[in-house]
């Protein structure tokens, strides 16, 4: 087991509260502005966000034959959609998930990336020590975005890990579905593939079995609220030194109109397969 050792200059961007303003990309191209800055001079940064309705897909599922398709359908039932530059597969999200990202300055020539992988688990564990103990990792099957450091509950997966590695800095992100029904998303996640797989092999996109997925607050049967979970991880991230910093005090923060540019960007480079 990984021991937590967080760097003694990270700071927390908190962006959990503001969850009616942008769009589902703003966080990814925050995110990949940020790893720029922190691969410069920025110190390492715990960024946390909730979106209330949306469904990222990751560059597989993206490229299925009928993922335009299966997009439509999302929006018309007024999900905002997006394709993630990290790993990973589809991941539906609202506001009963809390996103939690690691940005991470990276030494040249570093190639191992389960480090860090480990160090999301570890710092997602020692959150949640005075909750539980009983978190286990390792690919749960017939989950959506499966992986093997998924985080689970009795065999039911609350918690999946995606990576995103530039030159200098990485992205290690969880989602955690910390309220709410997991077999719904769950049954979101299959209705998109069965929508998007078309002439695919089965081995080309994640299976979603029912009794995969759970909320925490489903995996320990008691009452969780995605705010008192981040309240908490705040709390004790505090304990620990790390801060909570606002952008204007945090080096190298994007602007508003370098954050526009980047999602632009990111939209057309991850466009959808037609």
């Amino acid at each position: 087991m990984t021991t937590l050792e967080l760097p003694s200059s990270m700071v927390i961007h908190d962006r959990s509260g503001a969850t009616a303003t942008q769009p589902i990309l703003y966080a990814f191209a925050l995110e990949e502005l940020l790893c720029r800055a922190i691969g410069k001079a920025a110190p390492p940064i715990l960024h946390i966000w909730r979106h209330p309705r949306a469904f990222v897909m990751g560059l597989r599922d993206s490229r299925l034959p009928n993922a335009a398709e299966a997009n439509e359908w999302l929006l018309g039932q007024g999900y905002d959609t997006a394709v993630r530059n990290s790993g990973g597969a589809a991941v539906p999200l609202d506001l009963g998930v809390v996103n939690v990202s690691l940005l991470l300055p990276k030494r040249a020539g570093d190639m191992e990336h389960r480090k860090d992988f480990d160090l999301m688990v570890a710092l997602i564990r020692d959150v949640m020590s005075t909750i539980t103990n009983r978190i286990d990792q390792g690919e749960v099957m017939g989950s959506f975005c499966p992986g093997e450091f998924d985080l689970s509950v009795g065999g039911r997966k609350f918690c999946g890990i995606a990576q995103r590695r530039q030159q200098h800095a990485l992205s290690v992100q969880a989602f955690i579905i910390v309220e709410g029904l997991g077999e719904a998303k769950a049954s979101l996640a299959r209705g998109f593939y069965e929508r998007a797989a078309g002439s695919a092999s089965p081995s080309d996109y994640p299976l979603v079995a029912p009794g995969s997925m759970a909320s925490l607050s489903e995996c320990l049967q008691i009452e969780l609220s995605a705010n008192r979970f981040t309240d908490n991880f705040v709390q004790v991230m505090g304990a620990k030194g790390v801060k909570v910093q606002s952008p204007r005090d945090i080096l190298g923060y994007p602007s508003d109109e370098e954050i526009q540019g980047m999602m632009e960007l990111l939209k057309q480079r991850y466009a959808i397969k037609q």
